[in-house]
């Protein structure tokens, strides 16, 4: 057992999917695929004279999301400044929240690979707006304020994660949450939903938390494992050599596997946070909070319990299918297809899965596989029928519809797959082969006609 124990936190910071930014009517629009600065307005640029408006849309699916996460929503919150100067910060300062955040005392229940299950409280979640997006090049850096001002949720855990693993539980889930509600679609490559991790380490006679460092912008869950992991071996290296750790804001370079001090921390003072004196305070009433409350569609934990208590699947199989909203989504149109609900989930975890990992194709991406669900669910039933044997269909039939993009019937009828049913051909197959083998084994010395009579009479008496 180590001498020493993991502790993190995490800090979730997830786009809104509201049509305009959080404080002015300007569009919102990809930030991967819209060309540079197109997406832009006075209010986002921080000109002289403008003023932000709050988006109630943005508020409210802040509100889904704490309400799903069984926060509370206080009575009032109020939106602050945060003061620093940074070139993808057009003001010079964000617009936060503070002292009055939009939720607090909230928590998350994960599942672990074991099987056990642990609840990770959740300290906050607060509405602001997210900056501008830098590119560094050789001889510079660019800036693009497409995503300036667009609706940010930041949601802050308590130190409860002690290993990596429970952290990209709670990210896994975490973001399972938002594609349910459909807030954020949870495509970490498009940067509209990023981790900022702060890891610790402590020694087994510790009896309080060491200096933690914050690993920023990590854009994959992927390597946010990989760089907790990284961070605590370093930490741990720095102790035992009788070193201390300094508080200090990182960088993941995935590509070298390695950490970077990006700064040494600032402390919350020296951002000089107070009230934004242009927004008035929001509040709140437990009306409102109610009608957002039943607004809430199917979360991941209630459509596993149904997928287990009335579709009979086992627990396991109900996490995996739930886990990411785009596979639910397949595998209730498979449901929809007629497919019976067990093997369309021993399929879709199965043979299905097998070839999405062959051929790198993320899950979050399953409805855009060359196989869909409804010829998924052709296939599927050529099996139940007995037209076509399991190990046939998924070794052979299933690779070629993905290579291919034809019905699992079209390639059985080409190729001649379909399995023989004629019981009278089967049978003559069934007494040519054993006739065979006898005259084999004779060596030729067997006379025909003696042969094939004592075979009859000896199937005859197995009747």
């Amino acid at each position: 057992m180590s001498e020493w124990t993991t502790i993190v936190g995490l800090e979730v910071h997830a786009e809104m999917l509201t049509a305009t930014k959080m404080f002015s009517a300007c569009p919102v629009v990809d930030s991967v695929a819209a060309a540079p600065n197109t997406a832009v307005d006075p209010v986002s640029l921080g000109l002289p004279g403008t003023l932000p408006v709050i988006n109630q849309q943005a508020l409210e699916y802040g509100m889904m999301v704490a309400l799903a996460l069984h926060c509370d929503i206080p009575p009032y919150n109020q939106f602050a400044r945060k003061n620093y100067f940074y070139p993808d910060l057009p003001k010079g300062y964000q617009i936060s929240q503070y002292e009055r955040p939009l939720a607090v005392n909230g928590y998350l229940d994960i599942e672990l690979e074991d099987g056990s299950s642990k609840r990770i409280v959740v300290r906050r979640a607060h509405m602001e707006e997210d900056t501008g997006k830098l590119t560094h090049v050789s001889d510079g850096s660019l800036v693009d304020y497409n995503r300036a001002g667009v609706p940010l949720l930041e949601i802050v855990s308590e130190p409860d994660i002690r290993s990596s693993a429970e952290a990209e539980a709670y990210a896994r889930k975490l973001r399972a949450i938002l594609q349910y509600l459909g807030v954020n679609h949870g495509d970490m490559s498009r940067g509209v939903l990023r981790f900022e991790a702060n890891v610790s380490v402590m020694h087994k006679d510790d009896t309080a938390f060491r200096t933690r460092t914050e690993i920023k912008n990590l854009n994959s869950i992927r390597s946010m494992v990989r760089a907790i992991d990284a961070e605590v071996a370093r930490q741990i290296k720095l102790y035992e050599k009788g070193d201390r750790v300094i508080q200090a804001t990182l960088g993941w370079d995935e590509a070298a596997g390695k950490i970077i001090i990006q700064r040494y921390k600032e402390r919350p003072d020296e951002y000089r946070y107070f009230p934004e004196p242009d927004l008035p305070i929001v509040e709140v009433s437990r009306e409102w909070v109610a009608r957002v409350q039943a607004a809430l569609p199917e979360l991941p934990d209630a459509r596993r319990a149904r997928y287990v208590q009335h579709l009979g699947l086992t627990a396991y199989d109900a996490r995996v299918l739930t886990l990411e909203k785009p596979v639910a989504v397949f595998y209730e149109r498979l449901l929809a297809e007629g497919v019976n609900a067990k093997s369309a989930a021993n399929w879709l975890t199965g043979a299905f899965f097998s070839l999405l990992n062959e051929h790198k194709w993320d899950r979050e991406q399953i409805d855009t596989a060359p196989v869909s669900a409804a010829h998924l669910a052709g296939l599927i039933k050529l099996v139940e029928a007995g037209t076509l044997n399991h190990q046939t269909a998924a070794r052979k039939v299933l690779p070629e519809m993905w290579q291919t993009g034809q019905t699992a019937a079209d390639i059985v009828q080409a190729q001649g797959l379909a399995q023989v049913t004629d019981s009278a051909l089967i049978a003559e197959k069934v007494f040519n082969a054993l006739f065979g083998s006898i005259m084999k084994s004779l060596k030729g010395g067997g006379r025909p006609d003696v042969v094939k009579q004592v075979l009859l009479e000896k199937l005859d008496a197995l009747k």
